[in-house]
């Protein structure tokens, strides 16, 4: 009769030893994606204040051009528009880069939910066959 108990005692100290150990493991896991991710939402807010920078800078050129067109006639402020479609259309392009990768879906540590959610599974099956063991 002993000698099931000690093995179960055994068991369960394994458990937790091994429990303690998967814990550690995931808590590196998931400092080290969310190192990573912060620096993907680091890149984010970088595209997008230089897609705001062009935006501006766009703004400005095609201010320059309702100036120019309207000062003279001429076909200088055709340059002017041209340039700033320009302009704009590469704003455009980085603020809608910038903010996909500010979406929330892009930040979750995926791989950590992952990695977390298959040990919870392998603990449950340890548990349920040291129980049935002892049983």
């Amino acid at each position: 009769m002993t000698y099931p108990d000690q093995s179960f005692t055994s068991l369960l100290k394994e458990l937790i030893g091994e429990l303690g150990q998967l814990i550690r493991q995931e808590l590196r896991l998931a400092q080290a994606e969310a190192s990573e991710k912060v620096s993907q939402a680091q890149n984010g807010v970088i595209a997008l204040i230089v897609g705001l920078l062009f935006a501006f800078s766009a703004l400005l050129i095609l201010l320059q051009a309702v100036v120019v067109a309207l000062a003279t006639v001429m076909p200088a402020w055709l340059a002017s528009v041209i340039v700033g479609v320009v302009v704009a259309v590469i704003a455009f392009i980085l603020v809608r880069q910038g903010q996909s990768n500010l979406k929330p879906v892009n930040l979750v540590p995926e791989r950590t939910l992952n990695a977390m959610r298959s040990d919870r599974d392998m603990v449950m099956r340890k548990v349920n066959d040291s129980t049935k063991q002892v049983a």
